[in-house]
């Protein structure tokens, strides 16, 4: 794939996940996770809460004076419940939070890690070259900061990219918005003081 591709689509890499949201990202690639490496942990802990609230309800129903025996043993095991989840919670919590880590590490390397390995591999390297004249005496600014006289640097395209890309965001989003029905407000309709009879 040619550079000028490369770094146009590492660009749109990093926008669109800013676009979705790094957390929504986080949320959902958690969920696969659990899934793939920790399906039983994760069943437990919703079969662990579908008892707990089973229980929880039953207990509500029991009179604590009148069957204090039953009342009690529902306690305890509402208890027992609520120990066993917050143990789960916990060991999951430590899994979240190390995946987390890991794939926001992950995402940095494949955005923004990578837009600077292939700025400073290319750094020396023209994207394309202008036509001499285009620009006068200010064509060496799309240049900066090593590409040759006359040429656009990787850097100048990284930017280039970027600002094409947020533009087209918000063409899209302004005929999004466009499209979007806006549900008419309310008229308030007048009430009479005349009492009817």
């Amino acid at each position: 794939m040619s550079l000028i591709l490369t770094i146009f689509g590492l660009v749109f890499l990093g926008e669109l996940i800013s676009w979705i949201g790094k957390s929504v990202l986080i949320e959902w690639c958690f969920a696969l996770y659990l899934r793939i490496f920790y399906p039983t942990v994760a069943e437990k802990q919703r079969n662990l809460k579908v008892e707990l609230l089973n229980t929880k309800a039953e207990m509500l129903k029991t009179s604590a004076q009148d069957q204090f025996a039953r009342w009690a043993k529902l306690k305890r095991k509402v208890d027992k419940g609520l120990a066993d989840l917050e143990k789960l919670n916990s060991e999951m919590a430590s899994v979240r939070t190390s995946f987390s880590v890991k794939f926001s590490t992950g995402l940095w390397l494949c955005t923004t890690g990578a837009q600077f390995v292939v700025g400073w591999w290319y750094r020396k390297s023209a994207i394309f070259y202008l036509p001499p004249g285009w620009f006068g005496p200010l064509g060496w600014v799309l240049s900066l900061p090593f590409a040759p006289k006359g040429a656009v640097s990787v850097g100048m395209w990284q930017m280039a990219s970027r600002r094409v890309i947020k533009v087209g965001e918000r063409a899209v989003k302004e005929i999004a918005a466009s499209y979007v029905s806006v549900a008419p407000a309310p008229v308030p309709v007048p009430v009479s003081d005349k009492k009817t009879s």
